[in-house]
């Protein structure tokens, strides 16, 4: 179906003598029309789980600075793929014109320089350009005074 522009619509309907308060519904509900097209030609956005690139699971980061990237990948996309797919998108973007004058050569240059077209490709969303600190934590709350249980003063 061929595109017509709307103003080419309200001066044919001008001409023809109409009402400039029915054209100026005709006018719109035209134009809802268009947004609902719009609506349905869209896909449904892909649910995306957060990954940052360091992880502390038997404490051998404590008391030691790391920094990281937070990065997104689809929900049913295995985590162990993240890094391969940051590296797919920097090999796409090194055979682009402008990677060939400046080829990305690390994971930080990766995450600051690639354009999101590449990292879309592969499904990878970078969420923090620059570093950002990683905190190790031991996943454990202490022991609180006075919430031991029947331990309460309200008795």
């Amino acid at each position: 179906m061929p595109k017509v522009d709307l103003d080419l619509v309200k001066v044919i309907l001008q001409r023809h003598e109409l009402d400039v308060r029915q054209v100026a519904r005709i006018l719109e509900e035209i134009n809802q029309e268009v947004a609902a097209m719009v609506d349905e030609d869209k896909p449904p956005p892909v649910k995306k789980q957060y990954v940052i690139l360091v992880s502390d699971p038997r404490g051998h980061l404590d008391g030691k600075d790391f920094t990281g990237w937070v990065v997104q990948i689809p929900e049913e996309a295995g985590v162990a793929g993240t890094e391969e797919r940051l590296l797919k998108a920097a090999g796409d973007f090194n055979t682009s014109p402008k990677g060939r004058r400046l080829p990305v050569k690390s994971v930080a240059e990766i995450c600051e320089h690639v354009p999101a077209r590449f990292l879309k490709e592969q499904e990878v969303w970078v969420r923090t350009k620059e570093p950002v600190y990683v905190l190790a934590t031991a996943n454990k709350l202490p022991k609180l005074v006075g919430q031991a249980k029947g331990n309460r003063d309200d008795e």
